[in-house]
């Protein structure tokens, strides 16, 4: 109970989450630092409650060249496989004299050229198993390319909030009291216009002998601006209005909560509104600093210059 005495009285919970409010329903934070939803889904089958087309998009760069390039060797590696077994006296151009290894590989690359339909023309097939199995590896060379092609598609078209935010979150001064303050920043070459930020406090407490999730919405300095170019820093002022008000550094290192973080924002190429979400456990709370600026005038002073990798840099300061 005593955590529920340092909230303050004024700052109203919020029941419109979409969170859980029971504590023991839930494990570690409500967030990943990425953005996507700290849940692992059970109860169905694998293969039902994956969407693959989704996982597809949403995977890495590497990952997602690595599956294509591992795809296509594998599935001539089969198919080399059932020329082998027919019969390489059946591919036209092989001679059925010499090593085997040297009469699997060209049965391998003449799979390659009717996977990708060239067809150079210098192995073709003969007899009808080996014509069956060629015209059936075209169909799913062609089935194929056009799903790579659609996935490259929409891995490129997919308007993205290119947007990164700030490691830690800040307690610093802020009018002669305490604000929690992080940042964000766009990293490509986009326009974002109309960005709009709302801020989510979640907490664990004991209320009537009951672990509860507490959620408060977090009043902010600013929470919308007209253009997001340059680094923005959301502010929230821990005044006599905020749940916050009463913490301490020591209550910060020993309570269990979260900050969670939303943010909506248009984006000018694809003329669509993007979105993206982070957040902050109070484990991940600097007590005492301030960031340092993130951009500055050029040489000329003709431009300004956006420091990416000064996103997360701070400063101590003192805060007592």
């Amino acid at each position: 109970m005593a955590l529920l005495s340092k909230i303050n009285s004024k700052a109203k919970a919020d029941n419109n989450t979409g969170f859980g409010t029971n504590a023991n329903s839930y494990g570690g934070r409500f967030v990943n630092k990425d953005g996507s939803a700290n849940i692992e889904k059970r109860g169905l089958h694998f293969l039902r409650r994956v969407s693959w087309y989704h996982t597809m998009l949403d995977m890495p760069r590497w990952k997602f060249l690595g599956i294509l390039v591992a795809f296509y060797i594998l599935v001539n590696l089969l198919f080399a496989c059932l020329y082998y077994a027919i019969g390489v006296e059946y591919l036209e151009g092989i001679a059925t004299t010499g090593s085997e290894w040297v009469k699997f590989g060209k049965a391998y690359f003449f799979s390659a050229q009717t996977f990708t339909t060239v067809g150079y023309g210098h192995i073709s097939p003969n007899g009808v198993m080996t014509s069956a199995l060629a015209a059936m590896e075209a169909l799913v060379g062609l089935l194929s390319f056009a799903i790579a092609t659609g996935l490259f598609f929409g891995r490129f078209s997919r308007p993205t909030a290119f947007i990164k935010f700030s490691h830690n979150a800040l307690i610093s001064p802020y009018r002669n009291g305490k604000a929690l303050m992080f940042r964000m920043t766009p990293y490509k070459n986009t326009n974002f216009t109309d960005a709009e930020a709302k801020v989510t406090l979640g907490m664990t407490i004991e209320e009537n002998g009951v672990m509860t999730n507490k959620f408060y919405q977090l009043d902010l300095e600013m929470s919308r601006i007209n253009s997001l170019s340059l680094s923005w820093t959301l502010v929230h002022h821990m005044n006599e209005e905020s749940p916050l008000h009463n913490f301490t550094k020591e209550d910060f290192e020993s309570i269990e909560g979260e900050v969670l973080v939303f943010v909506k924002t248009f984006d000018d190429m694809f003329s669509t509104t993007v979105a993206a979400r982070t957040s902050y456990m109070f484990d991940e709370f600097i007590y005492g600093a301030k960031f340092d600026q993130m951009y500055s005038e050029n040489e000329s002073n003709t431009k300004t210059i956006l420091h990416l990798d000064k996103l997360n840099s701070y400063y101590k300061v003192d805060l007592e």
